[in-house]
């Protein structure tokens, strides 16, 4: 026996005006999908219309600007590539002995390099300056280092002690003093090397008092090298002022150094 489907009773019962509305919602869905498609590329052609131009533009400017960007890193690295083999061969004529052939280097580096090379070719021609005993010519190299304001901090404090220390022997104390005394505080980086200066120019003017505490607080700052805090310890004590801290300490130093010549603390 055939099983008659459950719907049959339904699509007999469908009558012509049924299939008529069918038809007609039909009709309308495909009317309104037209419409809507119509609508979206109107408001496609409007937005070209009024931005496109502004856009593509935008976009070609984009491009240029980053184009010009990779070309701008390009030549910077190579020229930071040309700026290092020119300070490598200096350093190598200098380190054979061509002193004035490492020194006439670094002419083309100090005239055209950018900031940070030129600073460090004018710092190494200086250096061999004072090695030629051409105390001028190296100090007025540090002076323009330490007056240029595009050259790095750090290099302008060094450039300034070095100035300083070239210049000692003709300089007032209290020159040295207000040159060097922003960089003579605990904590700067070259505080060692600038505080030892100010504190030999408090000597100088007879200020034993401020020369041995700034040497007893070198001796005492183990930021600074070795050499430098011994030799502001011994300073200190000569001036009455107690820079050790660890006498221990200090006397394992001066025994793995082999020093028996200064005398233990007593």
């Amino acid at each position: 026996m055939a099983l008659t489907p459950k719907n049959s009773s339904k699509q007999l019962a469908e009558t012509p005006e049924d299939k008529k509305a069918k038809q007609e919602a039909a009709a309308e869905e495909v009317l309104l999908r037209e419409v809507d498609e119509a609508v979206r590329k109107d408001q496609l052609g409007s937005f070209a219309t009024n931005y496109g131009k502004p856009l593509i533009a935008a976009i070609v400017l984009g491009l240029a600007a980053f184009g010009g960007y990779l070309f701008w890193d390009g030549q910077q690295e190579a020229s930071m590539e040309a700026n290092s083999e020119i300070l490598v061969s200096a350093l190598d004529q200098v380190e054979a002995g061509n002193l004035d052939t490492g020194s006439a280097a670094l002419d083309p580096l100090i005239a055209d390099g950018n900031d940070g090379a030129k600073s460090v070719a004018r710092m190494l021609k200086a250096g061999i300056a004072l090695e030629q005993g051409k105390s001028k010519e190296a100090s007025e190299l540090y002076a323009a280092i330490s007056a240029d304001d595009s050259a790095p901090p750090a290099m302008r404090d060094i450039a300034t002690i070095r100035e300083v220390a070239t210049n000692y022997d003709t300089m007032k104390p209290a020159d040295v003093i207000a040159r060097l005394k922003p960089l003579a505080v605990p904590g700067k980086p070259f505080f060692g090397s600038a505080g030892e200066l100010v504190a030999m120019a408090y000597l100088e003017q007879g200020k034993r008092s401020e020369a041995g505490a700034l040497f007893a607080s070198i001796a005492k700052d183990e930021s600074v090298p070795d050499g430098l805090r011994s030799r502001t310890r011994q300073m200190a004590g000569l001036l009455g002022v107690d820079a050790i801290e660890d006498v221990d300490k200090v006397l394992e130093g001066l025994s793995g150094s082999g020093d028996a010549g200064v005398p233990a603390p007593q």
